[in-house]
């Protein structure tokens, strides 16, 4: 364990000038960091989650293979997760082993072309030269520089920063002007890649990043482009999969006093005196707290799914337009035909009719797949039976008929077929989840998976923040600043709690004291130790 009574000059979270509790609604990764956090800095926190486990929409489905992730399985910025663990004394490789993914993904087209994409920079603009030609490496060159350039300017002032910093950008940018036709204001995703890359396939490739926060390349604006330098700075595998990350934030959340009450959903939001006072269950209990942190989609305050106190605490342009859906099949099976890394992506023909039947609420008639091949991301090649999870994307609100699953199983399956991949056997529809399946599970969210749309220029500085208007409730989560992605919700949750302890220290005026059950906040502090994964 580490040294409390040491000062902490870390610059990490400081410890809760005073007992406090917290209650955390919700168990995915950004309400697991913050609860974490907040229990090590000496809150009590009880973290309630209407699911029967944690890890929100990283989660999975039993097979014969064992548990098949169905959310979240790209992991991307590793070091966010190490500073999570760093902080509160821990190193990330003593909880979980992370396999650092050789081929970023593999990508096929309907013509029979493939593209490997690697973590060497130097084997992917080879790679790139091989597929597309001299003009398309130099040009893959050209947009992996300006990639790198664009997320270096706002990692700090945006991503970093509770509160997105549009003055401190803005100052960035002036001081680098040749960041402005970089960002390409005013042009979509899809447009700008039109601009930097002769051939089709490569500008279908990136177009396709606007889908990891949950928008189309034809309406999201061009900056999104820096998701690709996010990629190519490493892709990891967590063995065992995505939600043994989860498992192992909870376990260690628990051992920092936190208490878990799973199968238990949130009602209402108490306030005494404008201030949060206690949450409500469904089943009538009343959990007193100080302090709420909501990790749910925040639409669902706005629409007072938790009482009317909190439903102007978001404002409307924080939860409007909505993200895309998809349609998810975890499943294990045998495959044959090509051979698959451990993420791979067969594209439709044409993006414009994909992504044109998603804004008319229906499903692609011809869609991109992602096919992710849990078992090919560790060190072991699979033997018998695989877990699959396979991803089209759709659009929120869409309350699928059982013809509408039967449809998607064709289409999905027979597509792969015709691309040169095969399973066996084919899953079955219970093996699918849908937007009204998600929406569901998610209450208020439509089944978008990520909260606001990113279509707009501005739409990363109307995202919710942590810190919200009525008094003692927080916001984290992949609905909220800084946005979609296990990474970005990991902070999401450091940053509320980061604000809690923050608001807590600043309206303080008694000493420190021990809080119930023995944990003293006299000492607690957000020890460093040494940040390392277990890649291999």
């Amino acid at each position: 364990m580490p040294d409390r009574t040491k000062p902490d000059t870390s610059g990490a979270l400081r410890p809760a000038p005073a007992p406090s509790r917290a209650v955390v609604i919700g168990a995915g990764i950004g309400g697991l960091s913050a609860a974490l956090r907040l229990a090590h800095a000496g809150l009590a926190v009880e973290v309630v989650d209407m699911a029967p486990g944690p890890g929100g929409k990283m989660r999975t489905r039993n097979t014969v293979a064992g548990p098949a992730d169905i959310g979240p399985t790209v992991m991307t910025m590793a070091h966010v997760f190490e500073d999570l663990f760093r902080d509160v004394g821990e190193r990330l490789c003593d909880h979980v082993t992370l396999h650092e993914d050789r081929v970023l993904a593999r990508h096929f087209w309907r013509d029979g072309s493939t593209l490997d994409l690697h973590a060497d920079p130097e084997a992917s603009a080879q790679a790139v030269r091989d597929f597309a030609g001299p003009k398309g490496e130099a040009e893959f060159r050209a947009f992996t520089a300006k990639a790198r350039r664009l997320f270096e300017a706002f990692d700090a002032p945006v991503m970093r920063e509770a509160q997105p910093n549009l003055g401190a950008l803005t100052a960035r940018v002036l001081r680098q002007p040749s960041l402005i036709p970089a960002m390409a204001p005013g042009l979509s995703l899809a447009r700008s890649l039109s601009l930097q890359f002769t051939d089709r396939r490569l500008r279908q490739l990136f177009g396709r990043y606007a889908t990891y926060v949950g928008g189309s390349p034809y309406l999201s604006p061009a900056i999104l482009g820096l998701i690709w330098h996010s990629e190519a700075s490493g892709v990891w595998a967590v063995e065992g999969g995505m939600h043994t990350l989860a498992r192992a934030v909870h376990r260690l959340a628990e051992t920092r006093g936190a208490r878990f009450r799973f199968g238990a959903e949130a009602r209402r939001i108490e306030t005494q005196d404008g201030v949060c006072s206690a949450v409500h269950l469904a089943d009538g209990t009343r959990i007193a707290c100080d302090i709420v942190v909501f990790n749910g989609d925040p639409k669902a305050l706005r629409e007072g799914r938790l009482g009317p106190a909190p439903q102007a605490a978001v404002p409307a342009r924080g939860v409007e337009p909505r993200s895309l859906s998809a349609f998810v099949w975890g499943f294990a099976a045998e495959p044959r035909g090509v051979t698959l890394a451990h993420h791979n992506v067969f594209f439709c023909d044409d993006p414009r009719i994909e992504f044109g039947d998603i804004a008319k609420g229906s499903m692609p008639r011809d869609a991109t797949l992602y096919v992710c091949a849990q078992d090919r991301g560790g060190p072991t090649p699979p033997d018998g039976p695989e877990r699959f999870e396979i991803i089209m994307n759709g659009p929120p609100g869409h309350a699928a008929t059982d013809e509408d699953r039967r449809t998607c199983r064709t289409r999905t399956f027979e597509t792969l077929e015709k691309m040169g991949l095969g399973f066996s056997p084919v899953p079955d529809l219970t093996h699918l989840a849908t937007p009204a399946d998600f929406g569901r599970d998610f209450p208020a969210s439509d089944g978008s998976l990520y909260g606001r749309s990113p279509h707009g220029m501005m739409a990363t500085f109307h995202r919710p923040t942590a810190r919200t208007t009525l008094g003692g409730l927080y916001l984290c989560g992949g609905g909220t600043h800084p946005g979609a992605g296990i990474p970005m919700a990991c902070l999401s949750g450091k940053h509320a709690a980061e604000a809690i302890v923050s608001d807590l220290a600043s309206t303080s005026t008694s000493p420190r004291t021990a809080t119930p059950g023995g944990m003293s906040t006299a000492s607690r502090t957000m020890a460093s130790a040494p940040s390392r994964s277990s890649v291999s």
